[in-house]
């Protein structure tokens, strides 16, 4: 999960106003006089432009994320870098597109399956993405545990239990807009894998062809990991939270309405949500890059081409930080964790809360909207329980990833038919382009799904 550099976390920029003396006046017979105008700093223009993209980009990047990355960086060094000059385009034209539907409807996508198509299709994409996200907030959990585990003497069963009652503290009682902010300094530390690269060998050459020069495996594990990197990457759960989050922006903010409703503020709410997605999306992206070239160039050319524990994933980070490796590793998969689990939960809570017509918002305290949260406390409490199953927490990250993969492909046929509707979109259906680049990552999606599904038969 990547955050921005701290000058993109700024406070909202206040409109400009004139700078005026108060302690002059001007006659009535007199010229007007010519106001000047307060520069307008670009960091507080993009404060004022950066919101649900930036935060569901910073959210991909989660420990599920790490652990995959470092996992195909280790076992095909620079082999899957393509993968992430590919995914760019595709994930943020589909998570512009979800933001689109949620901006121009004022619902979120459960809301408009409701409202457009039959129960039966409802019931189930909603089951398909609880599943995922279950599966998915319980390894990040594990995944926490295991870490913890590194600098703390201890049960991980314990450190896991911990992380998700802290996780259930802080979505009942701070505002997620709120919680963003305490944790964003945490995250930073993923930054390092950035470092890395500077303190050891890269063939620069070999790095430049693999990722404009895909070099295609039609073999199991790198289909299995194929559909990982996608799976991450493209993910079902930011589909419900950044439509959602577009909601929750028309909601909670005076004078904003449903696009459908107020066709006015169409041009500039478009135009925000271009550039919050693609800059949120690139952020998350150029992030997972070094991850896969952090793996690849430390773990991958030493012999160890298969990550089984927190511990081999840390020392990744040791050309940079020596002894602090699992420290710096602890941060990042402690802070992306913390600030993915209400992510996971909340987006599944957003699907089920808009098909139940519920009072459904983060941004709310738990006693206006008790279903809501209670479906977040089931989600978070069903993820835990996967900690007694025993699974290896790297192992399920990983599976996790491809659980996401094998459900994305169909949720997203699903939403593009949504975004090319006039019955659900009026005037405001998705552009030739968004359509062209949505489709595309639809059909990605299902071929890197068959793959895994053909090569396991």
């Amino acid at each position: 999960m990547l955050l921005p550099p701290p000058f993109l976390c700024l406070p909202q920029a206040v409109l400009m106003t004139p700078l005026v003396n108060s302690e002059s006046h001007t006659e009535p017979s007199s010229l007007p006089v010519k106001l000047k105008k307060r520069p307008l700093n670009v960091a507080k223009r993009l404060a004022t432009i950066l919101g649900p993209g930036l935060v569901t980009g910073a959210s991909d990047d989660d420990p599920s994320g790490i652990a995959t990355y470092s996992q195909v960086g280790a076992a095909f060094g620079y082999g899957l870098l393509w993968t992430m000059l590919l995914s760019y385009p595709l994930m943020a034209a589909i998570q512009e597109i979800c933001a689109r539907i949620g901006r121009v409807t004022g619902c979120g996508i459960a809301g408009n399956l409701r409202k457009n198509y039959p129960k039966p299709l409802l019931y189930t994409v909603l089951t398909a993405v609880a599943i995922a996200n279950v599966f998915n907030l319980g390894a990040d959990l594990g995944a926490m545990g295991d870490a913890i585990h590194l600098l703390i003497p201890g049960k991980v069963s314990i450190f896991v239990g911990i992380f998700g009652v802290i996780s259930l503290i802080a979505i009942l009682f701070v505002p997620y807009s709120r919680y963003v902010k305490y944790l964003k300094w945490l995250t930073l530390s993923l930054f390092a894998y950035v470092g890395v690269i500077f303190l050891v060998h890269i063939s620069w050459g070999e790095v430049v062809h693999s990722t404009l020069i895909p070099h295609m495996q039609f073999k199991r594990p790198y289909l299995t990991s194929l559909a990982a990197v996608f799976g991450t990457t493209i993910s079902p759960y930011l589909f419900f939270w950044q439509a959602s989050q577009e909601v929750e922006e028309v909601k909670n903010n005076r004078g904003e309405k449903a696009l459908k409703r107020a066709p006015v503020q169409a041009e500039s709410q478009l135009k925000r949500i271009r550039i919050d997605t693609y800059v949120g999306m690139a952020f998350s992206n150029i992030i997972a890059f070094f991850i896969i070239l952090t793996a690849a160039s430390t773990l991958h050319v030493h012999g160890l081409t298969e990550i089984s524990t927190s511990a081999q994933a840390a020392t990744a980070l040791e050309p940079l930080a020596g002894r602090f490796a699992f420290a710096l590793f602890v941060c990042g998969i402690v802070g992306t964790g913390l600030l993915a689990v209400p992510v996971l939960a909340a987006s599944a809570a957003y699907g089920i809360g808009e098909a139940c017509r519920w009072n459904a918002s983060l941004e709310r305290a738990p006693k206006q909207a008790v279903k809501f949260y209670a479906v977040i406390c089931a989600a978070t409490i069903v993820g835990l329980s996967l900690e007694f199953l025993h699974i290896d927490a790297v192992k399920a990250l990983f599976w996790a990833a491809v659980l996401n993969g094998l459900v994305a492909g169909p949720l997203m046929v699903v939403i593009m038919v949504m975004a090319s509707s006039r019955r659900v979109m009026g005037k405001f259906v998705i552009t030739r382009y968004l359509k062209y680049l949505g489709w595309v990552a639809t059909a990605v999606m299902f071929c890197v799904g068959a793959g895994v599904v053909v090569s396991w038969k």
